[in-house]
C-alpha cells in the first residue's frame, strides 16, 4: 500500500480520488530546449512522497535535478545539462558540460584525472555521462496495491574497431516512497577483454550540504588523495561556509560493510525544518570497495562528491601501475545497484545513523 499524507491507501482507494494515477505519481518525458542543452532527452519523476527527480537519458542516464518537499538535494553547475555534442573529450574538457546533478557516471573503460595509458591519450571520467541512451523505456505499473514508476536505457561506449561496452540502467521509485533505486548491468560485447572503471559521482549540494551538515560513514580506514591532503583529514565528515580560494581535498574511503556485503553512509543536516534532513545511499562492498570524497567548499562550487567505484581517480594508468586496473572479459556481465533514499527527521535520521555505526566492528 502506498503511504500518501500520513496514512496509507489501496490502490482501490486512490483510484476512487483521482482520473489518472499521475496527478499523484508519475514518470514524464521531455526534451530540454534552448541554448547547448537544446534537444537532451529527460524524465521527470514524482513519488508523491515529495520527493521529485530527472533521469537524463541524453546525458548517460544520469540523475539530474532532485528536490525533497522544495529543498534541492544534489548540487548543479552553471553549464547546465549540455547536449553530449558538445563534449571536449580530451584533458579536463569535460568540464565544459559537467551538469552536476544529484549523480553523474564516469567510466565505464576509464574514469578518474586525464592520464596517458597504453599509449591512448584519456581525459576527465569518461565518455558515459556525455552518451545518449537508447532503446529508452518509460512506464509505470500497479502490482497489487502499490504502483512502481521507471525509465530504462541503454549506453554504448564503443568504436568501430575497439572497445563495445553497454551499460543497461533501469531506475525506479515507488508512489509514496522518497527511495530512487539504479541498477546498471555493464556488459562486454567484445571478443577481447576491456578496462572496466565507474565510479558513481554523487553531488550533494546545498541546502542539505551546509555548514551544520554532518557526513556518516563506516570508515575503517581513509586515505588522502595527495600526502599534503593528510592535514585535512580530522576535518573530513565537516563543511564550512562557501571559502574563497577553496582549492578541494580528496579522500578515499574503505567502508565496513554487513554479512551480505552491503554498506551505507550518508550526509545529514538536523539543521533544516522539520527534525533534520538527510540522503543516504547504500551499495555492495565487494562490487565498489572505495568510497570517493572529493570536498569541495568554493563560493559557487559548494559541493560534496561522495560516491562509490570500483577504482581510485589518480588516472587508468595509475591503477594499472598498481595492479589494481579492473577488467571485463569477453561478454561478461557485472551487475550494480544503488539505492538513494531520503531522511526526513530525528527518527528516520537517528535510526540510519544507528545501523552505521553498528556496521563498524567492535575492537
Amino acid at each position: 500500500m502506498a503511504k500518501l499524507y500520513g496514512r496509507s491507501y489501496t490502490k482501490s482507494e486512490i483510484l476512487e480520488r483521482v482520473g489518472d494515477v499521475s496527478q499523484i505519481c508519475e514518470a514524464k518525458f521531455v526534451r530540454l530546449a534552448g541554448g547547448n542543452r537544446e534537444g537532451v532527452e529527460a524524465v521527470f519523476l514524482k513519488t508523491g512522497s515529495g520527493l521529485n527527480f530527472s533521469v537524463l537519458p541524453g546525458r548517460g542516464m544520469d540523475i539530474g535535478m532532485a528536490d525533497y518537499k522544495g529543498a534541492a538535494l544534489g548540487w548543479r553547475s552553471s553549464t547546465g545539462e549540455v547536449h553530449p555534442a558538445f563534449f571536449e573529450p580530451e584533458g579536463s574538457g569535460m568540464d565544459r558540460n559537467y551538469h552536476g546533478g544529484l549523480m553523474h557516471i564516469s567510466g565505464m573503460t576509464y574514469s578518474g584525472l586525464p592520464c596517458t595509458d597504453n599509449g591512448k591519450e584519456l581525459g576527465l571520467h569518461g565518455r558515459a555521462s556525455n552518451t545518449a541512451a537508447q532503446n529508452v523505456y518509460i512506464d509505470g505499473q500497479w502490482e497489487g496495491d502499490d504502483y512502481s514508476i521507471w525509465v530504462q536505457g541503454k549506453l554504448h561506449e564503443t568504436s568501430g574497431l575497439g572497445e563495445n561496452v553497454q551499460l543497461t540502467r533501469r531506475v525506479t521509485a515507488r508512489m509514496g516512497e522518497s527511495k530512487i533505486m539504479i541498477e546498471d548491468c555493464v556488459e562486454n560485447l567484445a571478443h577481447s577483454p576491456v578496462e572496466h572503471m565507474i565510479l558513481y559521482h554523487t553531488n550533494f549540494g546545498w541546502p542539505l550540504l551546509d555548514e551544520n551538515a554532518e557526513l556518516v560513514a563506516p570508515t575503517i580506514k581513509i586515505e588522502p588523495m595527495t600526502p599534503d591532503m593528510t592535514r585535512d583529514i580530522p576535518e573530513h565528515t565537516r563543511f564550512s561556509p562557501p571559502t574563497p580560494g577553496y582549492g578541494g581535498v580528496l579522500f578515499y574511503h574503505e567502508l565496513a560493510a554487513d554479512k551480505q556485503d552491503f554498506t551505507k553512509f550518508a550526509l545529514i543536516n538536523r539543521n533544516l525544518p522539520g527534525g533534520g534532513l538527510g540522503l543516504y545511499l547504500k551499495f555492495s562492498k565487494k562490487m565498489l570497495p572505495n568510497l570517493v570524497e572529493w570536498k569541495m567548499m568554493g563560493q559557487g562550487h559548494y559541493v560534496l562528491e561522495c560516491g562509490p567505484a570500483n577504482c581510485k581517480v589518480d588516472g587508468r594508468n595509475v591503477e594499472r601501475e598498481r595492479g589494481t586496473l579492473q577488467f571485463l572479459q569477453p561478454f561478461e556481465k557485472r551487475v550494480y545497484t544503488i539505492e538513494l533514499g531520503l531522511l526526513d527527521g530525528e527518527k528516520e535520521i537517528n535510526s540510519c545513523i544507528d545501523g552505521i555505526r553498528s556496521l563498524i566492528p567492535s575492537k
